[in-house]
């Protein structure tokens, strides 16, 4: 658990971050959402104490961050930043070696570390652990960075506008590649974003923050339907909430009795998906399946145009 008390962050008359309070769970991901200068980056960085706070305490499963030297924290915190920030006279296997080699761990375990997560950033460690990072597509380079944040089996990750350099296709599977990731470790991570669009993908709760204040933190769901200010629903954009609501039900729970033609779409794929599909089909209802194979009913373009229109 990460509990932020009172943090506040001045630069002499400047208050970047004013007086924040939040309660982080553990093995959950939280994103810290704004516009650029509205404190995101300085709050993620007084974590790891990248920078350190004027007034207010940050204690990590209650104890404070202060309570260690700092290089010894952020040897325990994982940390993810755009455009990486690997090593360039560094291979990819001594990248990510970097951190257990500063804690001391023997030789045999770095190199199954670095062997286990090259293999389930889907990186063959025979063909990608020598090479550098200049050889490496931008993709290839994000998976690397966020190895190397877990490689000493953090317990926390903090994460920097991770993705904000890549394409859409590959920031949507770096972002599948994650959240996977983090369920299979349970890891804790904190992750900055000015996209509000990746923070509802992402996040278990999500942070917004204007002008150094958290004006509302809570799951995603209620950001939406319920957006605390307008700062808080001009950024969620009021045009597009309904529908990135749709993104946080799945089509089974929309199922209306009846059949239909063509491919069928599994029951636990989301409201939005389904919706997307029918418009880009031109097909006025798709059949939804269930986990067994067998068919649940169907999803219809009215029925879920109707269920953006009115969210529950």
């Amino acid at each position: 658990m990460i509990e932020i008390e009172g943090i506040t962050k001045r630069y002499d008359q400047t208050t970047v971050v004013d007086n924040v309070s939040l309660v982080i769970e553990p093995r959950t991901v939280s994103v810290i959402v704004g516009t650029s200068g509205s404190g995101k980056t300085t709050l993620l960085r007084m974590i790891n104490r990248l920078v350190e706070p004027t007034a207010g305490v940050i204690k990590l499963d209650g104890a404070d961050n202060r309570s260690v030297p700092g290089y010894q924290l952020r040897r325990s915190i994982g940390y993810a930043i755009q455009g990486h920030g690997l090593f360039p006279h560094r291979t990819v296997a001594q990248n990510i070696a970097t951190v257990p080699l500063l804690l001391g761990w023997d030789k045999r375990r770095i190199e199954a570390r670095v062997d286990e997560l090259m293999t389930l950033y889907q990186l063959d460690p025979q063909a990608y652990g020598p090479r550098y990072p200049h050889e490496l597509s931008g993709g290839q380079q994000q998976r690397v960075g966020v190895a190397r944040a877990l490689a000493a089996e953090p317990n926390v990750l903090l994460m920097d506008e991770p993705f904000g350099a890549l394409d859409p296709i590959i920031r949507t599977k770096a972002q599948e590649d994650l959240l996977a990731i983090q369920k299979r470790f349970g890891t804790t991570i904190i992750l900055v974003t000015h996209d509000m669009e990746e923070a509802v993908h992402m996040g278990d709760k999500i942070a917004v923050m204007d002008a150094g204040k958290v004006l509302q933190y809570a799951k995603p769901a209620e950001i939406l339907a319920r957006p605390a200010s307008g700062f808080v629903e001009t950024l969620v954009g009021a045009s597009e909430r309904p529908f990135r609501l749709l993104s946080l039900g799945r089509v089974r729970d929309a199922v209306e009795p009846g059949g239909a033609e063509g491919e069928a779409i599994p029951g636990d794929a989301s409201q939005r998906d389904a919706l997307a599909e029918l418009l880009w089909t031109g097909r006025p209802s798709l059949l939804v399946k269930g986990t067994d194979g067998k068919p649940l009913g169907r999803v219809t373009i009215e029925g879920l145009v109707k269920r953006a229109a009115r969210p529950q």
